[in-house]
This record gives C-alpha cells, structure tokens and sequence, in this order.
C-alpha cells in the first residue's frame, strides 16, 4: 500500500510540474519553471509519504508567493 500511494502522489506533483514548467517557459518566469523541474525530481529523492506531501505542498504553493 505504501509503494501505490507514493505513486500516485509523485504522478500527482508531476503532473503540477508539468503545468509549472510549461507556463514557466513560455511566460519566461524563473520561478514557475524552476519549481516545474523540482516537482519532477523531488520525489525519485524523497523516502517518506508524509515527507512527499509535505515538500509537494510546499513546491506547488511557492510560485503563489514568491514573484519575481
């Protein structure tokens, strides 16, 4: 149960990668498309499910408070 669930988080914060990278790129903003390529890297790194959510969480709402 715990392999299923840390898979589909990490599909989960990939698929908010994606969109953060993709918008990232083509507005030419630093931050949504570094914070893409985290969200694609961070789970292969992670060894927890609480440790995944919480830095995904954290990842997904950076570029909302972080403007540069």
């Amino acid at each position: 149960m715990d392999s299923a669930s840390m898979m589909i988080w990490s599909v989960l914060f990939g698929g908010f990668g994606i969109g953060y990278f993709i918008y990232g790129k083509k507005q030419k903003a630093i931050v949504p498309l570094c914070t893409g390529i985290a969200l694609f890297v961070f789970p292969y790194f992670v060894p927890s499910i609480t440790m995944l959510v919480t830095v995904g969480v954290i990842l997904v709402a950076m570029p909302y408070f972080i403007k540069v």
